[in-house]
């Protein structure tokens, strides 16, 4: 059956682009997609923090009513032990994107282990000191050292990348770390917001379903 397939499918790519199809091999390997046109839309990275930006707005509300008791809910026996309550879990979203900031310009890393973790005003506060930093350095780092590589510490070693990377790890390590988020209090209960890009201003209205 999946041969079938592959033989359908490399007919349809011969059909609709001759020139670009690969040879017949086993399976549907990159030998059957080695060079399709792809269209790529243009998706600048700031779209995905004002994305992020609408996320913790619609936290910080959902917070404020269910404060204290939602951020000491427990993450659970299987983590690694550095965060083991959601209030700590949103510290290290917030102190992560300062962190990388600060090490992409080359400064000292702030310590954001005495911010209390129950303490959603603290946090946010947090979040809003390392998103302010975060836009200045997108509007203030010249654009063509995006992709020069720089040496950064990250926990115990010293990493080579390029700050545009480091850039789109820091935005996605928010979106997924606030999945875990929804995930953990869904689980003790609680009825949490919508998070799917849909839901938000970005690239037009809000659905509402």
């Amino acid at each position: 059956m999946q041969e079938n397939f592959c033989d359908a499918a490399r007919f349809d790519i011969l059909t609709r682009w001759p020139a670009r199809a690969g040879p017949r091999g086993p399976g549907c390997g990159p030998q059957l997609f080695p060079a399709l046109p792809i269209m790529t839309p243009s998706l600048p990275i700031d779209h995905l923090v004002d994305y992020t930006d609408w996320q913790r707005a619609t936290w910080h509300a959902w917070f404020q009513n269910n404060e204290a008791s939602a951020l000491a809910a427990s993450t659970g026996p299987n983590g690694d032990g550095r965060f083991t309550t959601v209030g700590a879990l949103v510290r290290h979203i917030f102190s992560a994107e300062l962190r990388y900031v600060e090490r992409i310009r080359g400064t000292e890393l702030t310590d954001a282990a005495a911010i209390p973790t129950t303490e959603g005003a603290q946090l946010f506060a947090l979040g809003a000191r390392g998103r302010l930093q975060l836009r200045t350095l997108l509007a203030t780092y010249r654009v063509e050292a995006w992709d020069t590589p720089i040496d950064i510490p990250l926990l115990s070693k010293t990493v080579r990348l390029t700050p545009r990377k480091i850039l789109l790890h820091v935005v996605t390590h928010e979106i997924r770390h606030w999945a875990q988020v929804a995930t953990l209090l869904r689980q003790e209960g609680w009825k949490v917001p919508p998070q799917d890009l849909l839901f938000s201003p970005v690239y037009g209205d809000p659905i509402d379903l």
